[in-house]
């Protein structure tokens, strides 16, 4: 039986029986709670149009920018006045939609990212709010993987911050058109010109202003939109004031007179420098207004302003204040008219499957209900649940039970979802990050045919194309863990819940390694940094229940050698009744760089490689590979070393495991003659802070082996920025609020592994070795 019910509160139409599976409990639930679900518009003429709206008309985007700059408070402003929420949540108090773990509201800081799914002006938004955290960076990385566009949020006072640049970068990898909103312009030190500068030199990207601040500081009313020549102000002046009503209205000879010709000039400016860069607008531009550029129709240089930003020749910039619900509502219109559909970023893959479901599982998340929850990124065809898919990767085949359609902590559920789209599956238990999901093994098949044949029309075209590419989409590429520690349940008893707990997390996060200590038998925890290990510890305590015990955190080292080396070995060894014997001689040597971590290689000496079949070549290289995975000095990864595979001769009958033992023991000696060199990791970091306390904070990073590269100024402040040993950075944050009475910030992330110098390493492994 189909239920109807309208609720004047929230002015909808919903179809219970079709839309929901839960009937009346659902129709309840949402009346009762204070979010309003804004895909349901007021006259529901079709379903089929409700949950998949035009491809054309999908925004899939994420809000990315350093810690702090406001990406949440940014986020929930949209779900606000898109009519998701009723209520305007705030970071402080807690009540956000996106960061709804209970350490994300302790702390105040996004630690995962999260979907929300709105509707703003006809257009469906597809929003994933990142971490601004360096610990978290490969969140960002995910999201940016299957996004088709990018919101960077900047502190106006600030400029671009360390984790802009490494968000800007990952942005840059995966070609995602982004936008700028320069936030907090009611801060006193903010600065349109002082963040339009930064974005050029530090990002070397080509800013395009498209709109100025009315006032700046707490004088900050509104903005001129140098688009439409029309001011935009809002008359709230604090936070209690929710922004939705405001003014707009076009710029007039009664306005005041250093904004009118603060916009004139900010507006010919922006003609000519999209004139410069677009070659269609410079025609138009030539042709009917080259007299006066006032009179170039808004439309026109807005199409001309979007083919720029999907291009990736410039960058919109808009500017507000989130937390006092100014410009949030341009910002969204800027969304929808700058950034691309799905269908505007070409997949080649996709092209292959033509209209067959090809999908990328991005992040899963593991709830105690349902299991585990995959996000997917529909490339083509379509979702649907209660149907089997299969997964590239696994090779195998799985059932996927339910779908829907992700809301931040709260799901919907969906009858299927098309191409362009984020949804939400249940029932793939196998699928982890980075797998590509398609219809069937079929239609893989059928997908590599067409692409083998293009390839040869290629060919035939002497276009080159000669390998059959691969059916699979790009994963996601995880960086090395730089801090590891032990991690030991209670009891016995709870050591199957523990490894359980952890199988689950690194599933959920695929930056999380777990090994076990051959030695010592223990589990050993690798994560991104101490705020990383900290959050992984509260979550098996307070999700799993299992309070779990820490050991010291630790640094991961890697090793290198400092010069060549030749060394044979042989193996004799009988087994039963049969003899296996081999004898390996290689050459080992340092390579020019050895903080390149990809920089381990393996060479073969031409009349060697001719002579093995391609599985002893095999066994040999997986010899030498096994060896890299423990150097000589303190059973550190090895990096930085280039093998040579001189000879190879055995007796008939010998197994590859033999071969692969001998080449094993062979590196292991030539590792320990060449006379091993430790690489620590080098943190590069950036310190915030004032003037008066710069003199201690120097003092400190002195004591920690930190080299100071640059000393720069913003505003009042000093930035300062370092190359320290992460060996030496335990604790910090803890010692930099003690010295500046809690008034520097700062940000931390990798720069390179390098080399100890020796009296540090002496020291190093005698503390490993216990006798210091």
């Amino acid at each position: 039986m189909q239920l109807r019910a309208t609720f004047r509160t929230c002015r909808v139409v919903v179809v219970c029986s079709t839309l929901f599976k839960n009937g009346p409990q659902t129709c309840k639930w949402l009346y009762q709670g204070k979010r309003k679900y804004s895909f349901m518009p007021d006259d529901v003429k079709s379903l089929r149009t409700v949950v998949n709206p035009d491809i054309s008309k999908i925004r899939n985007i994420g809000i990315m920018a350093h810690i702090d700059a406001g990406k949440t408070t940014t986020t929930e402003r949209m779900l606000y006045y898109s009519g998701y929420t009723r209520a305007l949540g705030d970071v402080d108090d807690g009540d956000t939609v996106t960061d709804f773990m209970v350490q994300e509201r302790e702390r105040g800081i996004t630690i995962q990212s999260a979907a929300v799914t709105f509707d703003w002006k006809r257009y469906r938004i597809n929003l994933i709010d990142t971490p601004g955290h360096v610990d978290f960076t490969l969140e960002v990385e995910r999201a940016l993987r299957v996004l088709d566009g990018a919101v960077a949020v900047f502190d106006a006072s600030a400029g671009v911050e360390a984790q802009t640049l490494t968000v800007w970068r990952q942005a840059d990898k995966h070609q995602v058109p982004c936008i700028c909103f320069l936030n907090k312009m009611d801060k006193p030190a903010a600065s349109l010109s002082f963040s339009i500068e930064s974005i050029k030199k530090k990002l070397k990207a080509n800013p395009v202003l498209l709109q100025i601040p009315i006032g700046i500081g707490k004088s900050f009313a509104g903005l001129v939109d140098l688009i439409t020549n029309q001011r935009m102000t809002w008359q709230g002046k604090t936070r209690e004031e929710d922004g939705r009503v405001f003014e707009t209205k076009p710029l007039s000879q009664s306005d005041d007179p250093e904004l009118l010709q603060e916009a004139k000039e900010a507006r010919v400016a922006l003609i000519e420098q999209v004139a410069d860069l677009d070659d269609e607008f410079a025609e138009l531009l030539l042709g009917d207004y080259s007299e006066n550029f006032d009179a170039v129709p808004p439309l026109k240089l807005q199409q001309a302003v979007r083919r720029l930003t999907l291009a990736r020749k410039g960058v919109p910039v808009l500017c507000g204040s989130s937390l006092r619900n100014k410009g949030v509502q341009p910002l969204l219109d800027a969304i929808t008219a700058y950034l691309p559909a799905p269908n505007e970023r070409h997949h080649d893959l996709a092209r292959w499957y033509k209209d067959d479901l090809c999908a990328l599982a991005f992040k899963v998340l593991h709830d105690k209900q349902r299991g585990p929850l995959v996000f997917l990124r529909i490339y083509s065809g379509t979702l649907k649940p209660q149907s089997a898919v299969h997964n590239i990767n696994r090779n195998s085949t799985e059932r996927m039970s339910r779908l829907l359609l992700p809301f931040a902590d709260q799901h919907v559920e969906i009858p299927s979802l098309t191409a362009g789209n984020i949804a939400l599956t249940v029932g793939l238990k196998q699928t982890v990050t980075g797998d590509t999901i398609v219809s069937s093994k079929a239609s893989a098949v059928a997908a590599a045919r067409r692409a083998q044949n293009e390839g040869e029309g290629e060919r035939r075209r002497g276009k080159g194309g000669g390998e059959q590419s691969s059916l699979v989409l790009a994963g996601v590429e995880v960086p090395d863990p730089v801090f590891f520690c032990s991690i030991e349940p209670p009891t016995m008893s709870k050591q199957t819940d523990l490894e359980n707990a952890l199988t689950c997390l690194q599933r959920e996060d695929p930056s999380l390694k777990v090994r076990l200590d051959p030695d010592s038998g223990q589990t050993i925890l690798c994560g991104m940094g101490e705020l990383h290990i900290e959050i992984l510890h509260d979550r098996i305590r307070r999700e799993y229940g299992i309070e779990t015990h820490l050991g010291p955190l630790q640094v991961a080292y890697r090793e290198t050698i400092l010069q060549s080396v030749f060394t044979t070995d042989t193996l004799d060894r009988t087994v039963g009744e049969r003899r296996h014997m081999v004898t390996v001689g290689l050459d080992v040597s340092p390579v020019p760089d050895p903080s390149d971590a990809t920089s381990c290689d393996i060479t073969w000496e031409e009349e060697v490689k001719g002579h093995l079949s391609a599985d002893l070549r095999e066994a040999v290289e997986n010899g030498v590979q096994s060896a890299y995975l423990q150097g000589p000095l303190l059973g550190y990864p090895v990096q930085g070393v280039s093998t040579a595979i001189k000879s190879v001769t055995m007796e008939p009958g010998t197994s590859l495991a033999m071969v692969s033992a001998c080449v094993s023991r062979c590196m292991l000696k030539a590792l320990k003659k060449a006379r091993g060199q430790v690489l620590e990791p080098v943190m590069s970091l950036e310190v915030t802070v004032g003037e008066e306390y710069l003199s201690p904070v120097l003092g400190d990073l002195a004591q920690r082996r930190g080299g100071i590269r640059d000393i720069q100024s913003r505003h009042d402040d000093k930035v300062l920025l370092a190359s320290v040993p992460l060996a030496e950075m335990m604790g910090y944050s803890t010692v930099l609020r003690t010295l500046t009475s809690g008034n520097a910030t700062f940000s931390l992330q990798l720069d390179s592994y390098q080399a100890m110098n020796p009296q540090e390493q002496s020291s190093l492994v005698n503390r490993m070795a216990g006798l210091s």
